[in-house]
């Protein structure tokens, strides 16, 4: 049986490492926020709105970004998953659309919009985990993306007496696997947001390995929630229920026993001998 996971590893970068630890907390688990990943601005960037119906978010930072550098929030904001859209709620977007889902996701929505937006811009990550731009045009789409960040790795290093890790993107993941020995990972469980997150640790021998259901964190959370469920209490059964179980048996047996025997003891007509001492009824008078 799997050992159950009590501190666990949150990589993501800040401030939603804190907000997914408080999260952690609640399902009474011991959170240890070391981040692998930050954010910075883009030195230079701008943004250009000419022709544009549409934003397209494929992250929280990028809305944070987007927001520094651009005070307009009369666009409709597509978002790939609630958590997203609700950021950009935050920030000032009245008009906001989540996809509840993926890339591919949010590309099959901004699709699907009535009106359909003639020109969608997609402020991103420097080097994004996911090309929209492409996804959109596969849909009939036009878009063009933007780097408004980038994520750079930090120099914190792999804590100690950790029993799991969660992993949110593959950029993370990768940045996780440069950080852990391989003499490490059969002790450790590794959750993923994704399929995409869990790649690049593929190589290593978690004890286990668990893939959110939604590409989501309330569904990493679940999983992890599962997971670090207690077994529940073994049944111990005692003198008396075995004493039960035996008195049991033996009737069976006994029963069984009579069925058989009774035929060949009594055959069919005769009369079977009245218990011990009871007298035969009397005889009628003739």
């Amino acid at each position: 049986m799997a050992a159950v996971p009590r501190r666990i590893w949150v990589t993501r970068t800040q401030p939603q490492a804190a907000a997914t630890a408080e999260r952690l907390r609640a399902l009474g688990l011991e959170p240890v926020i070391a981040p692998v990943l930050e954010v910075r601005p883009v030195p230079g960037a701008q943004i250009d709105l000419s022709g544009v119906e549409a934003l397209a978010f494929t992250s929280a930072a990028a809305i944070d970004a987007f927001a520094g550098l651009c005070g307009r929030r009369d666009l409709p904001a597509f978002a790939v998953g609630e958590a997203t859209a609700a950021r950009a709620r935050a920030v000032g977007f009245a008009n906001v659309v989540s996809a509840d889902g993926d890339a591919a996701a949010l590309a099959r929505t901004l699709a699907e919009a009535s009106p359909r937006p003639a020109l969608v811009l997609n402020p991103t990550a420097r080097e994004p985990a996911a090309d929209l731009p492409a996804l959109l045009a596969g849909q009939g789409v036009a878009a063009r993306a933007g780097a408004v960040y980038e994520t750079v790795e930090t120099p914190a290093p792999a804590p100690a007496g950790i029993d799991a890790i969660l992993v949110h993107s593959a950029r993370g993941a990768r940045a996780v696997a440069a950080r852990l020995e391989a003499a490490r990972a059969p002790g450790l469980d590794l959750f993923a947001i994704s399929r995409a997150a869990a790649e690049p640790l593929a190589g290593l021998p978690f004890r286990r390995v668990g893939i959110a259901a939604n590409p989501d964190e309330a569904a990493l959370l679940a999983l992890l929630a599962e997971a670090a469920e207690p077994p529940p209490p073994a049944v111990r059964l005692g003198p008396a229920f075995w004493a039960m179980i035996a008195s049991g048996f033996i009737l069976a047996v006994a029963g069984l026993a009579f069925a058989v025997l009774a035929p060949r003891l009594w055959p069919a007509g005769s009369q079977a001998p009245p218990p011990a001492g009871l007298a035969s009824p009397p005889r009628p008078a003739k």
